[in-house]
């Protein structure tokens, strides 16, 4: 049993290309300047090849009143467009914080109306109790726990994995 007390590490190099998709009811929170951003016990966690999970909140567990669309937009293979957002909690800001596809691709359509958050850039992100350790790199926003192993593509050198 591993450290997260239910099963053993995944090893993210047996996750599929293409991404999988699975629902995922433990409890996610996210936190930013005193404030709980997202709360949820129906994420939906996207599993890539080399990639620790994402983890797809629904808005209606995400404190939208503290997203501000910003411009830019980029483009995965199997998702389709992603839209960024700052993370506005009082005078702060954290820039593209967050992110959602608004209109995903066939086979990705679960994400529609969901956020996801990149630990890197929040005060905390846990799943089922445990803090977050966020993937490194500014593009992947991978979340790694006790329950994945890697080595994880995102640092420096690995971009060609």
């Amino acid at each position: 049993m591993s450290a997260s007390g239910s099963r053993p590490p995944e090893c993210v190099w047996d996750y599929p290309r293409p991404p999988a998709v699975q629902n995922d009811s433990r409890r996610i929170v996210v936190e930013y300047g005193g404030q709980v951003v997202a709360g949820t016990t129906r994420a939906v966690r996207v599993l890539e090849t080399s990639h620790p999970p994402v983890f797809y909140i629904p808005s209606a567990d995400v404190r939208t009143d503290l997203l501000r669309a910003v411009p830019g937009r980029t483009s995965c293979e199997w998702k389709g467009e992603a839209e960024y957002w700052d993370l506005v909690v009082g005078g702060d800001i954290r820039s593209r914080a967050a992110w959602s596809y608004p209109h995903p691709r066939a086979g990705y359509r679960v994400l529609t109306g969901h956020f996801a958050f990149y630990a890197s850039r929040v005060d905390r992100c846990v799943v089922e109790g445990q803090t977050v350790k966020a993937q490194e790199g500014d593009f992947y926003g991978g979340w790694i726990t006790t329950e994945v192993r890697g080595p994880f593509k995102g640092a420096p050198g690995t971009l060609l994995w």
